[in-house]
């Protein structure tokens, strides 16, 4: 049982964190859930009105939703298998005893990939990817390839915002398994390796039960990270050429900030938020199975 006196220390540390989260983030949250309720344009402020569930119904059919969840869903299946497979390879070369000064250099420069903005990556990619002086088409010319329209033609641009994604957070996926790895105990691996000279059979059998916790924290944060992507094929790409990089955020955006349909907007925000959580839940569900 808690004393008068250890309640009020709990809450002296505990308040000022949960008054931060209660003003940063369910206030936030809960306003949208209001306008996400009415007819709110701002530019016909004057007709607002409550709709109740209108706003999510139009959501739900309009095919220029389901067009730019197909493409972020597309984006996710793509981008995120590379970079579980080509983070586990690079988690596994890490882990390995030995290079310790070149592996200690190498876990740094893995970090500049993340330490990098949504919107820096992008403008970087939008200059590298320029048909007439990036870096990029001047290489392929070395090799007698003619320039290639990277951001004008809508597959090329998907393609481009697919590659960049893959480089920006295969770094951070390589980092999480990694430390997923250092919780295998050292006398069973040990062991295992003695049993077989196989190092997919080690994987299988010994380290992989210990990255579950590691991958469905990869998935769940790069599921959420795919829904919210914004900045870089944005600032890359403004969503184009046509709508073939709109993705979700970049259609929330459109709608909310360029059509100024804050109702509608909002609840296509909560439907994002509905699916992440849904799909969160799915994760732990599958991937702990075996565990319960």
């Amino acid at each position: 049982m808690l004393t008068r006196v250890s309640r009020r220390t709990l809450f002296a540390f505990l308040g000022p964190a949960i008054a931060a989260l209660a003003i940063v983030g369910i206030a936030p949250l809960l306003y949208a859930v209001w306008k996400s309720l009415h007819y709110f344009n701002l530019t016909k402020i004057a007709q607002s009105r409550f709709v109740g569930l209108d706003n999510y119904g139009a959501v739900l059919t309009d095919p220029v939703f389901w067009q730019a969840m197909g493409r972020t869903a597309l984006l996710f299946a793509i981008a995120v298998p590379v970079q579980i497979a080509l983070g586990l390879m690079i988690a596994l070369v890490l882990h390995r005893p030995g290079l310790t000064f070149w592996k200690t250099l190498a876990r740094l420069s893995l970090v500049l990939p993340m330490a990098t903005t949504y919107a820096v990556v992008g403008l970087l990619a939008q200059v590298m990817l320029n048909q007439k002086y990036g870096v990029i088409n001047q290489m392929l010319g070395w090799m007698g390839v003619d320039p290639i329209n990277f951001i004008g033609d809508p597959t090329n641009a998907f393609i481009a915002v697919v590659m960049w994604d893959i480089w920006q957070w295969t770094p951070f996926v390589a980092l999480v398994l990694l430390a997923g790895l250092s919780t295998v105990p050292p006398e069973i691996e040990e062991a295992a390796q003695l049993e077989t000279k196989s190092n997919w059979t080690v994987l299988r059998h010994v380290q992989l039960p210990f990255l579950i916790p590691s991958l469905v924290a990869v998935l769940i944060l790069r599921t959420a990270d795919t829904l919210k992507l914004f900045d870089m094929p944005f600032t890359m790409t403004r969503g184009g050429p046509g709508s073939a990089t709109e993705f979700i955020a970049v259609l929330i955006e459109r709608v909310g900030n360029r059509q100024f349909d804050i109702g509608m907007a909002a609840a296509q925000s909560i439907i994002m938020l509905a699916i992440t959580i849904v799909l969160a839940r799915l994760y732990i569900r599958v991937f702990y199975r075996e565990v319960r």
